[in-house]
């Protein structure tokens, strides 16, 4: 077994996206900053409704998925097809862009803690044309391990193994075999997940303070932890208790260009995007020849 150490950090930075809603993005900040096949990670969290009353609007993706993740709040989705569902805390939303979709995530509260995370994810060229899909995953049924030494993970996709024991999240089978897992220790506490060896993976503490591998180096907070390759990620919490995002998956190394909402394989395909998009097409399945 080969514990993981921590390569390279790549700090959260204050945005705003959609209609104004305020965030910090780390992964996907800056053109290229990128851990393949993860393409972004937003964390937003407010008590301040003035900070996301406003949401995100209809807005059209193509090319990846995105997984929203609730910690507290409600948010309402809705879509071109007329699809409508109020993700609220502990709810996953996993949704596969494919050849298109346009839909809008907007506050379903007026006051409170609005807190959570979205993932993008990549997709293989051979299925970034495909139809678009989403699963409304609740919160009961995101399987919960309690840990040895204290604490619990939640595991939203693939799959968690402590001893002979094996715990498999909902999301499985995806070409991508992600792994997302939210982790809380209490203080001191250490806690090893069992990852593959050629996946990429990093992770992301938002809460408390922790360590990660043999030599304990230390991860900060709001910030993602590229990771080495290895079996093994080991993270230990400070005194304050710890809670951080485990993400790891099969990197594509397939060209990645992406134009806002929008990521393909080369630049024809985004300028195909973008005129699909104005011609009111981006959804159309492709004609049969």
């Amino acid at each position: 077994m080969t514990t993981r150490t921590l390569q390279k950090i790549i700090p959260s930075v204050a945005v705003s996206d959609g209609a104004g809603v305020k965030l910090r993005r780390s992964l996907g900040y800056a053109r290229g900053l990128w851990h393949d096949p993860f393409l972004l990670l937003d964390e937003f969290f407010s008590d301040d409704p003035d900070d996301y009353r406003r949401g995100f609007p209809s807005h059209p993706h193509r090319g990846f998925e995105t997984v929203t993740y609730m910690l507290d709040g409600h948010m309402r989705h809705e879509d071109h097809l007329g699809h409508q569902g109020d993700l609220g805390p502990g709810d996953v939303q996993w949704m596969t862009a494919g050849r298109g979709i346009i839909h809008s995530e907007l506050p379903h509260q007026t006051a409170g803690r609005m807190r959570g995370f979205q993932l993008w994810i990549n997709l293989p060229a051979r299925e970034k044309m495909k139809p678009a899909a989403y699963r409304d995953i609740p919160a009961r049924e995101i399987p919960t391990v309690s840990l040895d030494q204290g604490g619990e993970v939640r595991v939203i996709a693939g799959t968690w193994i402590q001893g002979p024991q094996r715990t498999a999240g909902p999301i499985q089978g995806l070409s991508t075999d992600p792994l997302y897992l939210d982790v809380q220790l209490p203080a001191k506490a250490c806690c090893t997940a069992f990852v593959t060896a050629t996946h990429h993976a990093f992770l992301y503490l938002y809460e408390g303070t922790a360590t990660v591998g043999e030599d304990h180096q230390a991860l900060p907070q709001r910030a993602a932890g590229i990771l080495s390759q290895g079996d093994t990620i080991q993270v230990q919490a400070g005194p304050d208790r710890a809670r951080f995002l485990v993400l790891a998956g099969k990197p594509l190394r397939e060209p990645i260009v992406q134009h806002g909402p929008f990521v393909m394989n080369t630049p024809e395909e985004i300028d195909q995007a973008l005129a699909d998009y104005r011609d009111g097409t981006l959804t159309a399945p492709k004609p049969a020849t």
